[in-house]
């Protein structure tokens, strides 16, 4: 939790500080600073002690390391049950994965500058989403990960819409403190939802796995995951063109619904 903390507010540095610049500074300069921010890492590597090195007795083969998890989780689930867990492990997260494909061209197409995205989205996307991650978590011990997944995939689904509302709203011609108000409320509702469906769906995949074969298959179903944003993702632009942004973030609300279907199968309400 620490090491994706830090590393979530290590990123205000690329995704706030670099836009920031780039409104007074051309972007090879920007790049350039941006880099920088990366030589006390590498001094401080110099510093480390080594870590103890373990040697393994036995050599694990290719069959060991990937093919025996992947077999073992169907065994283990039986086929038809493991085919439902990595559809809707798919398709959990896609409506969201979507509505954030192109979400930077969004904002600026709305008419906010690159310093008010800077400052405003990125704050306002990070600290909700940490603080909704950990709330998540404490909720998910008292009422089990099955519930949450229904709860919070369902604030995941409706904060989609903030963007609609926004789309509706703009694009503005100047932007004043209300237009800047509601940027706040629909980023921050809608990494709200985020921290929260990620913390379930994540403590769902570790359920899943064989502590046997833990990171192959975790592995595995987070590549899964995050499969829709590396392929339909690619076409969101050409979505966008023909739709326009406020019926494209309808169509992301709808394509997050056969997800949250696919619980009544893999996580019923009423069963942990």
């Amino acid at each position: 939790s620490m090491h994706v903390n830090a590393y979530r507010v290590a990123g205000l540095v690329p995704g706030s500080l670099s836009l920031i610049l780039a409104d007074h500074f051309n972007w090879e300069s920007v790049f350039i600073i941006t880099a920088l921010f990366m030589l006390p890492g590498i001094f401080m590597t110099l510093f480390l002690s080594r870590e103890t090195q373990i040697v393994l007795k036995t050599e694990r083969t290719l069959r060991d390391s990937v093919l025996e998890p992947f077999k073992e989780f169907f065994s283990r689930k039986g086929i038809w049950s493991a085919i439902g867990i990595l559809v809707f492990i798919f398709l959990y997260k896609f409506g969201d994965s979507m509505a954030t494909a192109l979400i930077s061209p969004f904002y600026l197409d709305m008419g906010f500058s690159k310093t008010q995205i800077g400052i405003v989205v990125k704050n306002a996307s990070l600290w909700p989403m940490i603080v909704a991650g950990i709330i998540g978590g404490i909720i998910m011990l008292k009422i089990g990960i099955n519930r949450a997944l229904w709860l919070f995939g369902a604030v995941q689904i409706i904060t989609i819409l903030g963007f609609a509302w926004l789309a509706k709203l703009g694009p503005f011609e100047q932007v004043d403190n209300a237009a800047l108000i509601a940027l706040t409320i629909v980023v921050a509702a809608e990494y709200i939802g985020i921290g929260l469906g990620t913390s379930a769906f994540v403590a769902f995949m570790a359920r899943e796995t064989n502590p046997q074969f833990t990171a192959t298959q975790l592995a595995l179903f987070t590549s899964l995951a995050a499969l829709p944003r590396a392929t339909f993702n690619t076409q969101a632009g050409t979505l966008i063109n023909w739709l326009g942004y406020y019926d494209y973030f309808w169509l992301c609300f709808f394509l997050a619904i056969p997800g949250m279907l696919c619980l009544f199968w893999v996580a019923p309400w009423n069963k942990n």
